[in-house]
């Protein structure tokens, strides 16, 4: 069975992308307002009412400031760890949340025809994740791997078992190094529980054989280019093929 994936946008402005795998309708994250969500899906020909599950990564407004209005809405069920909950919303206006369902970083989540396992993290939240989107039992694997922190142990691994991914490539080393910044925010995101560079994302890649293909995502307005994040892959893994994940609009539809 194969898997369906947009991302409906991607960086420090706002993430959410969408995922269809088996029967389950899935969005993960909710870093844009809902209205922008809701059109973006209308244009692939998706209703946003029937998505089954909004599923947070981690507490940073990015990913988490709308959550409460996809919920009430549209309806949306609230899939979230408790100390990301916490710590988004002692941080931010969520409002009420009717319908919040508390799971456990390290655990699977299953939904129709789907399984959604939710990888810890070093990226510096309260409890953050990642995800590897299966299809059935011997069906297709969606790794959406972003706000890693770093290339941390297991993670080679775990990449070596997907077919496609969604994978942050947030920075070049060079811009960031010549960059207006203060240092100790240059610090943070090139540090252990930042953001993986451009060369980081592209060795990880290089160590996934089986690989349909790689959306770059999370890439930074300042310190980034997609053409550079593109070149930088493209040396080091010169088959695979490449897509953006847009600061400013939606993907294309990817299929594994």
């Amino acid at each position: 069975m194969g898997i369906l994936a947009v991302s409906l946008q991607s960086g420090s402005n706002g993430n959410c992308i969408y995922v269809e795998a088996g029967g389950a309708k899935l969005l993960f994250d909710a870093g844009i307002p809902g209205i922008r969500a809701q059109e973006r899906l209308k244009a692939i020909g998706r209703d946003i009412r029937d998505v089954d599950a909004l599923i947070i990564s981690h507490e940073h407004s990015d990913h988490v400031l709308y959550a409460g209005v996809y919920q009430r809405k549209y309806g949306l069920p609230v899939y979230i760890s408790s100390a990301t909950l916490e710590a988004a919303l002692k941080r931010f206006p969520l409002g009420r949340l009717s319908d919040v369902n508390i799971f456990l970083v390290g655990g699977v989540l299953r939904f129709e025809g789907a399984a959604v396992r939710t990888v810890p993290t070093s990226h510096d939240a309260a409890d953050g994740a990642a995800f590897v989107i299966s299809s059935g039992q011997k069906g297709k694997r969606l790794g959406i791997l972003t706000d890693l922190g770093h290339t941390f142990e297991g993670l080679p691994e775990l990449a070596a078992t997907l077919d496609a991914v969604i994978l942050e490539s947030n920075f070049d080393p060079e811009m960031l190094r010549r960059g207006s910044y203060p240092a100790p925010l240059k610090r943070r995101i090139q540090g252990p529980r930042g953001h993986l560079s451009n060369i980081e994302a592209a060795e990880l890649l290089s160590c996934c054989r089986g690989l349909e293909w790689a959306c770059l995502a999370h890439l930074s307005e300042n310190n980034n280019r997609p053409e550079l994040a593109l070149k930088t892959h493209r040396a080091v893994n010169p088959s695979l093929p490449l897509h953006i994940a847009g600061r400013r609009a939606p993907s294309r539809v990817l299929k594994v």
